[in-house]
């Protein structure tokens, strides 16, 4: 495979993007639906990396086997759903010969700014998520994410009027919706998966606050979290919030506390030492968060012991 041209183009509209592929020009300027059989990844556009300046949702599968796609490769054979936030970095890659069908639905931030969506997209985690973490669709979800899909390419196909906007996000804001029920299914499903990802997420917490050298690096962040199992922060917070009720941030407050509680029992460490052996550069900083947790201060928890 070839490496990849690091250096992102920017593309500030969807019109850009539309000759960059040489398609058709979008019926609307600030939201356009692709049919993938259209797009053709040039040999000047492969392992080339893009900033896109609006949203970017895909349903895709091949119809010959594994593609790339994004930063890894993923087999679109029973097809997959996948997101991408304006600014977010993507790569394009294009197996030899590979074909893929499904579609594209890109729609500019300015094009739902006046609408609740506007500001409740935010919530969607999945924006951020990494290829490897999309969305697989069993056959009835497809019917109704293709359906929400082929009604938005109605509606931009139909003479536009003062009301086709307001029909247009009605869609994408169900198209979401769904989206996030089907998520939220799928880290049910992946039961298995998403257990050996916690006891990753369990192990990994646990030797970070064993070892002196790591947390003489500070606390453990989601990010640093999510990079040791592999997967996007946002994923994993989602997952963990799905199986367990908390969030990734969360998590690591609850192995601090615990790994605190064992210091404020078996040691006579003060409270401020037992801060600056978790990674806490300020003491009060690790009492006010004990207290949070547990409605105690660290010494009224020693003192409960007596």
């Amino acid at each position: 495979m070839e490496k990849k041209n690091n250096n992102p183009e920017k593309i500030s509209s969807i019109s850009q993007f539309h000759d960059l592929l040489r398609l058709p020009k979008p019926l609307h300027p600030m939201v356009s639906l692709v049919d993938n059989t259209q797009l053709v990844i040039n040999e000047d556009l492969a392992n080339h990396a893009f900033l896109l300046d609006f949203y970017k949702v895909s349903y895709k599968f091949s119809t010959n086997g594994k593609m790339g796609y994004g930063q890894g490769y993923y087999d679109f054979n029973e097809g997959g759903l996948m997101f991408a936030s304006p600014t977010q970095l993507i790569f394009t890659e294009n197996e030899e010969g590979a074909e893929y069908g499904g579609y594209t639905l890109l729609f500019h931030p300015d094009f739902i700014r006046n609408y609740p969506l506007g500001k409740s997209i935010k919530k969607y985690g999945f924006f951020s998520y990494d290829t490897n973490e999309a969305l697989h669709l069993s056959d009835s979800e497809k019917t109704i994410i293709i359906g929400l899909l082929q009604s938005i390419e109605n509606e931009l196909n139909t003479a536009i009027d003062e009301m086709s906007q307001d029909v247009i996000v009605s869609y994408i804001d169900v198209l979401l919706n769904y989206s996030n029920r089907f998520y939220k299914r799928q880290f049910i499903t992946r039961k298995t998966i998403s257990h050996d990802l916690l006891l990753k997420v369990e192990e990994t917490l646990d030797n970070y606050f064993s070892n002196a050298e790591t947390l003489k690096k500070g606390l453990p962040t989601v990010e640093f979290l999510a990079s040791q199992i592999n997967v996007s922060s946002h994923y994993l917070s989602d997952m963990l919030r799905n199986l367990t009720g908390l969030n990734a941030q969360q998590h690591i407050h609850s192995k601090l506390i615990e790994k605190s509680k064992d210091f404020l029992i078996t040691t006579n460490l003060s409270v401020a030492e037992i801060a600056y052996q978790l990674g806490f550069e300020y003491p009060q900083s690790f009492s006010k968060l004990f207290k949070k947790k547990t409605s105690l201060t660290p010494l009224e928890f020693k003192n409960s012991l007596n």
